[in-house]
């Protein structure tokens, strides 16, 4: 009985080893994707911004090319009235109610270039909070001089973006995400876990070439 049973105790804890790794792996993974998910509807969301701002413009380019149609119809309407000078040089009076109708038509384009003026600078106004947090963390990496970790980016981003909800564990899985596409570093001191912009390669210096120069010379 005692050799029977032990067989069947050990197999029972190597199931029971199995179905923990098993089950904290589920977590994990179940972690990992809900971060993800939060990642993506961050982006979403910045991405629905960008789309209403430029539909704003659109429809205020769109006001502004409705409205300078009627001034080109009166600019179409004046230049005939030489014509109609020959016709009519008998009639004062209508020479002066010609004048007064084209006064209006000089006035128009004064009117569509200021309006034409500031949809540009609504064009030429990008705001920080149109950028998804994959671009804010890699602008905050290529300026700091030392790796960060990812609590320490986290801390740095939301002091400097208070309008966003910049979570650490979010800033955690895209720093991981830019590591598998070489888009940053990652060294660990410890069992710290440090990130960096990566290294750029920098072309041979003068000397050197010069040196491999004379050697092959």
């Amino acid at each position: 009985m005692s050799e029977t049973a032990a067989p069947a105790t050990e197999l029972a804890s190597q199931y029971i080893a199995q179905v923990t790794g098993d089950l904290d792996a589920n977590l994990k993974e179940q972690e990992r994707i809900s971060a993800e998910i939060a990642s993506l509807q961050e982006q979403l969301a910045a991405l629905q911004h960008d789309h209403g701002v430029l539909v704003s413009m659109q429809q205020a380019l769109g006001i502004t090319q409705a409205r300078s149609g009627p001034a080109a119809e009166s600019r179409s309407a004046v230049v005939p009235s030489p014509r109609r000078k020959k016709a009519a040089a008998a009639a004062g009076g209508k020479q002066k109610t010609r004048k007064a109708t084209a006064a209006p038509a000089k006035k128009a384009p004064r009117k569509s270039a200021a309006k034409t003026a500031n949809a540009a600078k609504t064009a030429n106004t990008p705001k920080a909070a149109d950028l998804t947090l994959v671009e804010l963390i890699r602008r905050h990496l290529a300026e700091q001089k030392e790796p960060r970790s990812a609590a320490e980016i986290s801390t740095a981003l939301g002091q400097a973006h208070p309008d966003r909800d910049i979570s650490p564990k979010v800033v955690r899985v895209t720093l991981e995400g830019l590591v598998a596409k070489s888009g940053a570093e990652r060294s660990k001191q410890g069992r710290s876990v440090f990130y960096s912009a990566p290294a750029q390669k920098d072309a041979p210096a003068p000397e050197a070439e010069t040196q491999a120069e004379t050697t092959t010379g």
